[in-house]
């Protein structure tokens, strides 16, 4: 799974990566442990809605984690869908629709995974020195009903990360990791939203090559959501 994660990039650099057309709402600070339910950038790909041409828009912008589907009642329920299964995202109600019409990415340096060690949880921080990451991500906007349907500040978008079952190189440590799409085509593939039918979504999953992560352990004051700084990242001197 990925319960925590790691993005201190800024605004300037995730867009020159990922060739984002526009940068909406205020950029995020900084931060070293991206939590559930906190707001952090994702990346989507869709006509705006004033639009005369149709054209799809890159669109860096700020999303709640945690999905919460069109039909919820209220957020909580975005408190248990901070993950979906690549297995089965195009038949759980709760991401089968978001999975063919609403993908994003999910720009991050790493995330970090807890490894079982004689009864204690040691925590590790996975990244790849050499490229920002992208999860694999699905992302909806919800209606709050306790506002008017006037107000531009009505739709919450909220996000998932997709999670697969983990290579050998980081089994050991987790059975499941993120979907980290690679630099290139496949990450376009993935935003773009004319990709429409369940099969060819699962076939682009199916295309995704296992990640190359390097696993390093840190610090356990990762536990706290409360904690936050560069020092989070760094490996525990033994």
């Amino acid at each position: 799974m990925c319960g925590r994660y790691s993005v201190a990039r800024p605004d300037s650099d995730v867009a020159k990566e990922f060739d984002v057309d526009a940068i909406v709402g205020e950029e995020p600070a900084p931060s070293w442990n991206v939590a559930p339910t906190q707001i952090a950038r994702v990346i989507v790909e869709r006509v705006p809605r004033d639009s005369d041409d149709e054209v799809a828009q890159r669109t860096l912008r700020n999303a709640r984690w945690g999905l919460i589907p069109s039909w919820a009642k209220d957020v909580k329920i975005g408190n248990r869908l901070i993950n979906a299964r690549s297995e089965t995202v195009t038949e759980k109600p709760a991401f089968k629709a978001a999975a063919v019409r609403r993908r994003c990415l999910i720009p991050a340096d790493g995330y970090y995974e807890w490894e079982k060690v004689d009864g204690k949880k040691v925590p590790h921080f996975l990244h790849n020195a050499d490229e920002l990451l992208a999860f694999a991500g699905l992302y909806e906007l919800w209606p709050d009903p306790s506002r008017d349907k006037e107000d531009p500040d009505r739709w919450l978008c909220s996000y998932t990360i997709l999670t697969s079952p983990a290579s050998d190189t980081l089994g050991h440590i987790h059975d499941r990791s993120p979907v980290v799409i690679p630099p290139g085509e496949l990450r376009g593939r993935w935003l773009d939203p004319s990709l429409t039918e369940p099969d060819q979504v699962r076939e682009l999953l199916a295309s995704i090559p296992e990640p190359r992560l390097q696993p390093r352990e840190v610090s356990t004051a990762v536990n706290s959501p409360d904690n936050n700084g560069p020092e989070l990242v760094e490996p525990v001197r033994h």
